[in-house]
């Protein structure tokens, strides 16, 4: 059994490989090749919980395991993640455990890539304003990955406080002085007129209301993953042409999701399907630039596994 760190899964998957990987795995989920029990979490003290994510992927080199991933919110003030465990990779022909590999890095890149292939499929080719709705680990993958798929000229980033923000953007200009970076001083006047939203919080309450979305923007959800938390509003959905990585999950974990179709306030077609039938060419993405197009990620093994089983590969030759 291999152990493979952070710094070496940033080294052997880059953001751009991670984009086609996890676009591909989401093809498979489409196509039934995947095999992925809910997501269990369980509370270990206060906010604090513990997922634990199994899955298995069939084709032409199958391969399963489980994510173990701890979600602590508290964690950011310390230095860290707020996602933190490992994954765990089996060989597939005897069912021994085949490699460790650091969970928070590895999950960081296939999570901003999935919203790099979302917004690759379903934004405006014309996007430029990039708005980020958060200062963490997310927020510095997403800034890696969306500009790969489209020609950003301007981000725009809002978080906890207005000096959280600006010091994300200080704090980024290093890495990447030809983007302008600039913080805003509340939610709605980071996304006013953005082309591409990003909420990446770990927010248990709304954070990005639907009135402020104006025409033609995508907007990716990503850092809801369970049903206590809640980052954006039903009338967000209710507005969008709304495609979800997994619908058993959306069902069961997106609380905005589950709300909506609870109360009738949305009837279940509004989900227009899972992205990988949108990447498969199944079904129609973005009909019209005045579209609002909405990406709900809950995050899924088939991701962590393609990617996982990418590094492995690439760490033994």
């Amino acid at each position: 059994m291999i152990v493979i760190g952070a710094g070496e899964v940033r080294a052997l998957l880059s953001m751009r490989d991670a984009i086609e990987i996890v676009e591909a795995a989401m093809i498979a989920v489409a196509d039934g090749k995947a095999n992925m029990p809910l997501r269990n979490v369980m509370e270990v003290g206060g906010v604090n919980r513990l997922g634990i994510m199994p899955g298995a992927l069939s084709g032409d080199a199958p391969t399963y395991g489980v994510k173990l991933i701890s979600l602590f919110p508290g964690n950011p003030a310390r230095g860290l993640s707020s996602h933190i465990g490992a994954m765990v990779m089996f060989d597939p022909e005897t069912g021994a455990p085949a490699a460790v590999i650091d969970a928070d890095a590895l999950t960081a890149i296939r999570t901003a890539a999935a919203s790099a292939a979302a917004t690759r499929a379903l934004a405006r080719e014309d996007a430029r304003v990039l708005a980020l709705i958060g200062t963490g680990e997310q927020a510095e993958a997403h800034l890696a990955a969306i500009p790969l798929v489209r020609d950003i000229a301007e981000v725009r980033v809002t978080g906890r406080t207005p000096d959280r923000a600006a010091a994300f953007c200080d704090r980024m200009r290093a890495d990447y002085p030809h983007l302008p970076l600039h913080p805003a001083a509340s939610v709605a006047e980071a996304v006013r007129g953005a082309d591409i939203v990003c909420t990446l919080t770990a927010s248990p309450e709304v954070v990005l209301l639907g009135r402020n979305i104006t025409p033609g923007t995508h907007v990716n959800a990503v850092g809801a993953s369970i049903p206590t938390m809640q980052e954006i509003d039903a009338e967000l959905v209710l507005k969008s042409r709304l495609f979800v990585d997994y619908l058993a999950s959306a069902l069961a974990q997106a609380r905005e999701i589950m709300d909506a179709l609870a109360s009738g306030a949305m009837a279940d077609g509004h989900i227009l399907g899972e992205i990988g039938a949108l990447y498969a060419g199944r079904i129609k993405g973005r009909l019209a630039a005045g579209d609002i197009t909405l990406y709900r990620s809950l995050g899924v093994a088939a991701q962590d596994l393609a990617c996982a089983a990418a590094i492995i590969d690439r760490q033994r030759t």
